[in-house]
């Protein structure tokens, strides 16, 4: 019985890490301009996003904002990269943890020993991984489904320490809003709002705009 659950498992995660959108490997990169609201301050500026996933960010002076927009553009399309699922988790079993109304809770065994995931229509709605010596925590909300793959649209992300298990990070909430290029159906994040609560436990906004998009040929 055992051994049933595993391929289910490995089966139904492997269907929803396919179903998740990612962009074609001929993707050469997309400008714009940039702007980045922050408590009560705005930065306007432009950027280019080449096809090595490497942000430029222009006409922004402080080096703290260029840095923050960067890692916005390229943790966003990090996640466009398309790996097949074989070359990722060949090394992995999957292992149920519990089935119930938010989903099938599965752990990961071998190579990612100690990952978990969760699924649900066909989507992850959950993520507990060990990145980087640091264990991060997803919670999906809302899914935006492309027609050709499933994009994040409404969810949180923690950092839990990996010796105490104990949350070492605040809470950030995050709301994106994508757009379609129509040309080969390439959907951009247009803007993103990360809301968090800042030492004095006040809620702090962080919205981040990208508008004016072109793709690069």
């Amino acid at each position: 019985m055992d051994n049933l659950q595993e391929i289910d498992c490995k089966e139904i995660f492997k269907k929803a890490y396919e179903n998740r959108y990612t962009w074609k490997h001929d993707f050469h990169g997309y400008q714009g301009r940039c702007i980045l609201f922050t408590n009560d301050n705005t930065y306007k500026g432009e950027f280019v996003l080449g096809k090595d996933f490497k942000p430029n960010i222009q006409n922004i002076e402080d080096e703290k904002v260029v840095k923050s927009i960067a890692s916005q553009l390229f943790e966003v399309c990090i996640h466009r990269v398309k790996r097949e699922f074989e070359s990722v988790h060949s090394e992995n079993n999957f292992n149920l943890l519990k089935n119930s109304e938010s989903g099938i809770e599965m752990s990961v065994s071998g190579k990612n020993q100690g990952d978990k995931y969760r699924v649900k229509n066909n989507c992850i709605n959950m993520v507990y991984r060990k990145i980087h010596g640091t264990i991060i925590e997803i919670f999906v909300e809302e899914f935006l489904d492309t027609g050709i793959g499933s994009l994040s649209k409404k969810y949180s992300s923690q950092q839990i320490d990996p010796d105490t298990l104990e949350t070492n990070s605040q809470k950030l909430e995050y709301e994106d809003e994508f757009l379609n290029m129509g040309k080969d159906d390439y959907w951009i994040l247009n803007s993103r709002t990360i809301k968090y609560l800042n030492k004095n436990q006040e809620e702090e906004t962080q919205k981040f705009v990208f508008e004016d998009l072109c793709l690069l040929n």
